[in-house]
């Protein structure tokens, strides 16, 4: 840890109404005042954002957080460009409303010198792309589900698939297009969610193999030449409904109120050996190093009951709310959710004093 103080700005993208909200954030955090008392908080106090919680976690390590938004719009890129941060922590998701921009917003940062944390252009595309990234997988010998991709009319096999198939957009994150008629076991079924994907989302459908298992992450720190894989989390499928798809769709990931979220929880693994804990974790920092994730990220994977370990997708920059997958690994690994973002700032840092001096 160099200890150094640093000027960090936490950078958050917003659209259309967010923006006012996310204005009003920022003037109530560069204007904030000591209290004399706090008040006894409330059982229905909000849930802190991740930003808030990060721009928190770096206050206690010394250093100087400011919040500078993405609102989609031509000035905020010039004001990005003038916030005269030391480092930005990355946080952004789409630019504009618009996901598959991700990566533009780091190649931004990389255009004009600007020092970010975690995943660059590279690995933004291959999140985003999920067909090339499986092609990368399959070139470094890492198991993923075979696969085609369907766009009007246009077909490209990578393999011969056979059913049950999972259907999903091939470009947007976060569980966006899946759920429970996701999963197709006929002809029938694999054109109407093809035509689905297409007309809602204007994306090709990756038609991959289901894969009946246990749904892993592994949640990786460290760069490009030494990374280090946490402890497994699981996301425990095993109480949906009779007939639902054993699968991480959006409603169970995002939708509070809806009974498949309600019934599904992430969990610690500790039933398993040491020798498959260990296999699924080298094929998780296989993967990390494949798609050229740095900082953090996460592997999404399945480990199926014969104990064949298959990646279903990377994720830079996963979720940062201490109450997620990737905090609570961190935490079984023995560091706080301060300990983890000043990890993730020393890592960016060292990464980018290492590129300095190979340039020298």
């Amino acid at each position: 840890m160099t200890g150094a103080k640093l000027k960090v700005a936490v950078l958050y993208d917003v659209w259309e109404d967010e923006a006012a909200a996310a204005e009003a954030a920022e003037e109530k955090a560069s204007s904030k005042k000591k209290k004399k008392k706090k008040k006894p908080q409330s059982k229905s106090k909000r849930e802190k954002e991740d930003r808030e919680e990060i721009f928190e976690a770096l206050e206690k390590l010394g250093h100087e957080p400011f919040y500078q938004v993405l609102d989609g719009t031509q000035p905020c890129l010039t004001a990005l460009a003038k916030c005269g941060s030391d480092l930005v922590f990355n946080l952004t998701e789409a630019f504009a409303g618009d996901d598959t921009k991700e990566m533009n917003v780091a190649a931004y940062m990389d255009l004009l010198g600007i020092r970010y944390t975690g995943g660059g252009p590279h690995a933004h595309f291959l999140a985003q792309d999920k067909a090339t990234a499986k092609k990368m997988f399959a070139f470094h010998g890492i198991k993923t589900p075979f696969f085609a991709t369907a766009y009007r009319g246009r077909i490209e096999h990578a393999h011969d698939v056979s059913f049950p198939l999972i259907v999903k957009p091939l470009w947007e994150d976060g569980s966006i297009g899946i759920d429970a008629e996701s999963v197709v076991s006929s002809v029938k079924e694999l054109m109407e969610r093809v035509e689905y994907i297409q007309n809602e989302f204007d994306s090709p459908a990756l038609i991959e193999e289901y894969i009946e298992g246990r749904e892993m992450y592994v949640g990786v720190l460290g760069s490009y030449e030494k990374a280090q894989a946490l402890p497994l989390v699981e996301l425990d499928l095993s109480r949906l409904p009779e007939g639902t798809p054993k699968i991480a769709s959006y409603d169970v990931k995002f939708e509070k109120d809806t009974q498949a979220h309600k019934l599904t929880k992430s969990y610690l693994v500790d039933d398993l050996d040491e020798k498959t804990t260990a296999r699924v974790q080298e094929v998780g920092l296989a993967a990390y190093q494949a798609v050229k994730l740095r900082d953090y990220g996460r592997i999404d994977m399945r480990l199926t009951p014969k104990g064949e370990v298959y990646v279903i997708e990377a994720n830079p920059n996963p979720w940062l709310s201490s109450k997620q997958e990737f905090a609570m690994a961190a935490k079984a690994s023995g560091r706080s959710y301060t300990d983890l973002i000043g990890e993730i700032v020393e890592l960016a840092m060292a990464r980018y004093a290492a590129n300095t001096e190979n340039a020298t």
